[in-house]
């Protein structure tokens, strides 16, 4: 599957499943059983941190997301920022010029970095929880 290259680099989006597939595959993944990934019919056994993320993107599809895939060191537009995050353009520009988020400028635009915005989402969703 080619991936675009965008203003982020490589970036691939993949739909919700339909309903089906995503509870079935939710069933699997709540049985605990283990998770084994083949390519090209070879068995494989990933690294820790390469399993948790495969988990992470099939556990989000079986709770009926799309998901979108890119680097985490890629360089966000201020509205995919915003989209990332969940939280408005103007709200994004707020918490950058409060050192909130850190901001980096192309001229006059303001990119961010996906694990920075990443990072701050994470905590954000953290403390409303509390």
């Amino acid at each position: 599957m080619n991936q675009p290259v965008t203003a982020v680099g490589r970036q691939s989006t993949y739909p919700a499943l339909p309903p089906q597939e995503a509870a079935r595959l939710g069933e699997a993944l709540s049985a605990k059983a283990d998770v084994s990934v083949f390519v090209d019919g070879t068995s494989l056994r990933l690294p820790d941190g390469a399993r948790d993320a495969v988990i992470e993107l099939l556990r989000r599809l079986a709770d009926g997301e799309g998901v979108e895939i890119h680097a985490a060191h890629a360089w966000l537009t201020t509205a995919q920022a915003a989209k990332l995050a969940g939280i408005s353009q103007t709200y994004l520009r707020n918490l950058s010029d409060a050192g909130s988020i850190p901001v980096t400028y192309r001229g006059t635009h303001r990119r961010y970095r996906s694990a920075d915005v990443l990072a701050w989402a994470k905590a954000h969703r953290g403390s409303e929880n509390e």
